[in-house]
């Protein structure tokens, strides 16, 4: 059969992701491309809201995918491929963590530091160069803003908000309670909206202070 079987209009998202891991598991090289293709992204968002890096998030990520595919026989399709996977990258993360805790002999130390990311909409639309400057500059305060949320807070935020994943599957990627997600996610949106709010009045201030020399 070809990959095509896997669009198949009778069958469930979930017996999908079981047919995408069999023949992963049985040595189809396109079928774990297609793997990455669609999670790729979702999934090294997670990684650098956790990490804070981007050489480390990759790290994490490309270990998690190895982990994936030697363990892809053992996939039984309880969850989805998509929080099987976050699962699998959150205890890389952690691992990274804990080797660099160890290793420093300190708590892991935050950077803050801007994901270069394109958004598909952004270069779909022509824009004037200072809009594309202003758009630039807002995603880069509010990746800044992100990394200085706490990581529990922060990766809650990423797989809800941006990711939209629900409330059950950024818990099962988590490992966390529902209910936990659900007052982290109100608690991050509270702490970035206020943050976001307090540097762009300051912004704005600034913009238009003098003082009153000539």
């Amino acid at each position: 059969p070809t990959m095509n079987a896997l669009a198949s209009p009778d069958a469930s998202p979930r017996d999908e992701d079981r047919e995408l891991a069999r023949r992963i598991a049985s040595g189809d090289a396109v079928a774990f491309e297609r793997l990455m293709r669609q999670h790729n992204r979702r999934l090294y968002r997670l990684a650098r809201v956790t990490l804070r890096n981007d050489g480390d998030a990759e790290d994490a990520l490309q270990e998690a995918y190895w982990q994936a595919y030697r363990a892809m026989g053992q996939f039984r399709g309880e969850s989805s491929l998509g929080t099987w996977l976050s699962q699998l990258v959150m205890h890389e993360c952690l691992n990274h963590l804990r080797k660099q805790a160890r290793r420093d002999g300190i708590a892991p130390m935050v950077e803050a530091e801007a994901v270069e990311e394109t958004d598909a909409m952004d270069t779909a639309r022509a824009e004037r160069p200072d809009d594309t400057l202003a758009r630039a500059q807002l995603r880069h305060l509010i990746e800044r803003k992100l990394d200085e949320l706490p990581d529990s807070f922060a990766t809650v935020f990423v797989l809800r908000g941006i990711e939209e994943l629900s409330v059950e599957e950024t818990a099962q990627s988590l490992g966390i309670p529902e209910a936990t997600v659900r007052s982290r996610y109100f608690r991050a949106r509270g702490l970035l909206r206020a943050s976001l709010a307090q540097d762009l009045d300051l912004a704005q201030r600034n913009a238009f202070a003098f003082d009153g020399s000539r």
